[in-house]
This record gives C-alpha cells, sequence and structure tokens, in this order.
C-alpha cells in the first residue's frame, strides 16, 4: 500500500512523510515537556520557611501603582522580609508617595536611583543597585504595576530554597478583562510559561519572568550580575536565568497564592511593542536553548503549512484530517491542563487561532527589531 501510494506522487507522498515527522515532534514537546506542568503536582500544604527576604520593585514614575500595590506587598504573612523599592528618577509624586508609606512602615527600604552609567540600559543599573542594598540572601522580584494573589506570596516562593536551590521561577499573570485582546495576551503568557516552567521542570531552565521570580543574592554575584549582556536593553530577568540557571539549582512554584497579576496592555500596538522587546533577547540565549525552542517553532510552522497543502491538494485526507486530530488533541488537553494549573480560563478553544497568528505575526516583529530597536523601559 506504501509503495502505490508513493508511485502516485512521490512528492505528495515525501510532503506527507515530513507532515507525519513534524506531527511527531509537536506531540512530543506537548505531552513530554509541556506535560510537565500540566501534571505537576506541588504540595498545597504549607513549608514553613524562616528564610528572611527582600523584595525588590523598581519604579519610575509608577506613583498610582505604588498606592495600589505596594501596601499589599509590605503586608505580606512573613516573619521577616523587607521591601526595596529602587525609585528610579521618578518626575511624579512618588517621592512623596514613598516617604509617607515608609513612616508607616518600617520594612521598606528607598533606593533613589537620579542617573544611570552610561554603559547599562533599561532597568539593569537601578535593578542591580536595589540587589546590592537588599538585606538579605533571598531576593524575591516583581514590578510596580504588579500585585500578588494573597497575603501568602512570599511564603510559597520562599518555602522552594533547599540547600541547592537558588532560583525559582514563578507565573505573573495578567487582569482577566474579557476583551478578545486580553484573550490573546492571556494566551500568550500561558504559552510562554508553558515553555519556560516546562523546560524547568525537564531539567533545562531557560527563562524567567521578573514580574514573579526569585533568586539568591549570592548567585548574582557568583554570575556577576547582569555584566554578560549589559549593552543589551532588554534581558534582567531572562538573560539573567539563561545564563545562571540549572537543572540542579532551579525549582517552579504554580500554585495560585504565589502568582503576580498586573494590567495588560490595552490596544494591540502597546502589545506588540511589549512583544518586540521580549523577543530581542531571544537571540541571546544559549544554543541548546535557542535549538530545544526553534525545533519546536519549526516544525509547528512546517504542521500548519503541510497539513493546509495537504488538505488543499486532497491527498491522503483521512491520514492528513487524523494527524491533524492528534495533535490539536495534543495541543488542548496539555493547554487546558496547564491553565487549571495556572488559574487561567475562557480562551482553550481560541488556542488554534491564537496560535496561527503569533505564528504569521512573529517574523514580522522580528524583522522590525532588526530595523530599529524597541523603546527602553518607562
Amino acid at each position: 500500500m506504501i509503495q502505490e501510494i508513493y508511485e502516485q506522487n512521490p512528492f505528495l507522498f515525501f510532503t506527507l512523510l515530513l507532515l507525519v515527522l513534524a506531527t511527531l515532534v509537536q506531540v512530543i514537546y506537548y505531552w513530554v515537556i509541556y506535560g510537565k506542568v500540566a501534571f505537576f503536582k506541588q504540595k498545597n500544604e504549607f513549608v514553613r520557611s524562616d528564610q528572611p527576604v527582600s523584595v525588590i520593585v523598581c519604579a519610575r514614575d509608577e506613583y498610582y501603582n505604588l498606592k495600589e500595590n505596594l501596601p499589599l506587598l509590605l503586608t505580606q504573612d512573613y516573619s521577616t522580609f523587607e521591601v526595596v523599592v529602587v525609585n528610579h528618577g521618578s518626575e511624579d509624586e512618588t517621592n512623596y508617595l514613598l516617604r509617607d508609606l515608609s513612616d508607616e512602615y518600617k520594612n521598606l527600604k528607598i533606593v533613589n536611583v537620579s542617573q544611570d552609567l552610561n554603559f547599562f540600559t533599561g532597568k539593569k543599573f537601578p535593578l542591580s543597585i536595589g540587589i546590592k542594598s537588599a538585606s538579605y540572601e533571598v531576593l524575591l522580584f516583581t514590578d510596580a504595576d504588579c500585585k500578588p494573589s494573597s497575603n501568602q506570596w512570599i511564603r510559597r516562593m520562599a518555602a522552594n530554597f533547599t540547600e541547592e536551590t537558588e532560583i525559582v521561577l514563578g507565573y505573573g499573570a495578567y487582569n482577566k478583562l474579557g476583551s478578545m485582546i486580553n484573550l490573546l495576551i492571556r494566551f500568550d503568557t500561558t504559552r510562554v510559561a508553558m515553555n519556560y516552567l516546562g523546560f524547568a521542570r525537564a531539567g533545562m531552565p531557560y527563562m524567567g519572568v521578573g514580574r514573579n521570580m526569585a533568586y539568591r543574592k549570592s548567585l548574582f554575584f557568583r554570575q556577576n550580575g547582569f555584566i554578560s549582556h549589559y549593552r543589551i536593553q532588554s534581558g534582567d530577568d531572562d538573560l539573567f536565568i539563561n545564563k545562571a540557571a540549572t537543572g540542579k539549582n532551579t525549582r517552579i512554584e504554580i500554585q495560585a497564592e504565589a502568582h503576580t497579576d498586573s494590567a495588560p496592555k490595552s490596544s494591540l500596538n502597546e502589545w506588540l511593542r511589549q512583544k518586540r522587546r521580549h523577543l530581542q533577547t531571544g537571540g541571546y540565549y544559549k544554543p541548546m536553548h535557542k535549538f530545544a525552542l526553534g525545533v519546536f517553532a519549526i516544525t509547528q510552522v512546517l504542521f500548519w503549512v503541510l497539513a493546509i497543502l495537504l488538505l488543499v491538494m486532497w491527498y491522503q485526507p483521512y491520514i492528513v484530517l487524523g494527524l491533524v486530530a492528534l495533535r490539536l488533541f495534543s495541543q488542548l488537553f496539555i493547554t487546558g491542563k496547564v491553565m487549571k494549573k495556572l488559574s487561567e480560563k475562557g480562551f482553550l478553544f481560541l488556542v488554534p487561532l491564537f496560535e496561527l497568528f503569533l505564528m504569521i505575526i512573529s517574523p514580522f516583529l522580528a524583522f522590525a527589531n532588526m530595523l530599529n530597536k524597541p523603546v527602553k523601559w518607562r
């Protein structure tokens, strides 16, 4: 039978074989890599931790966000911690707000940075100053526009630090607003989390998000901070993790109480600009990480292009439709399980459409980055 199919049209036969290979690779990624998040069983009970923690937040003209979110950080249910706010040249009312809050909360430490060093870009310089000013070994990071999902955030994240654990990767969610752009942003956030959390669980951590992650202060200095990528505007979170993380020193924390929440971009253009900044750092990942991520991206494109081509040609339609069904089932089942783990909902059956949209626009965003660099952070 195979010989007959081959003789009918050798070109389409090899196209079908390539589709089979692409489907197989995609299914392996979903079940083996992303499945490590989907089926991850994290203990629900508290592990009491007495390790002092320094929470670090960089802020530039973030008066309203700090007014809303900073008290939630300062009143966490944890024995010993401080919140270090790096006020990076703010020109709004941030100075007065921080001064008033420091009178009320003794665990607030304010670090004012009025001028950047010429060779640092983005938030790496103020973040480095905040790390150096931190009093404690365990550093927990979030952004000014983020709020912890509960008063147990610090406890959940800190409980993961053992003698060999130096990095803990958390999940930074976006508020659920219900609009189509909001659903797209939350899908993309879930997709990115499936990648970095799944690869971390598979022993190959490659990135984290600055909205919610933690690492040891000693690790930062042992890795010489951000020196290896100080000329790159972005990457204070993912490039540092890419360099410092190993399969042995990294853990993940995805309990709902350990999430952070922030307001997403309100328009497609704003979000695309944000995506450009995030894509900027991918080219600086370690070769093995670029290879692993590239294999998924290439086979993803091959799957859709070849499946559509063969269906248009109506070549072995039942085999092609079976492969499409296998891949879509794997995608929706695993993504659905991950969404439940990450307390996401509302976009599961839009996943294939969102995937195609991102697959189409990503090359254009990469090309735009080649023409001109994304704008700096605030």
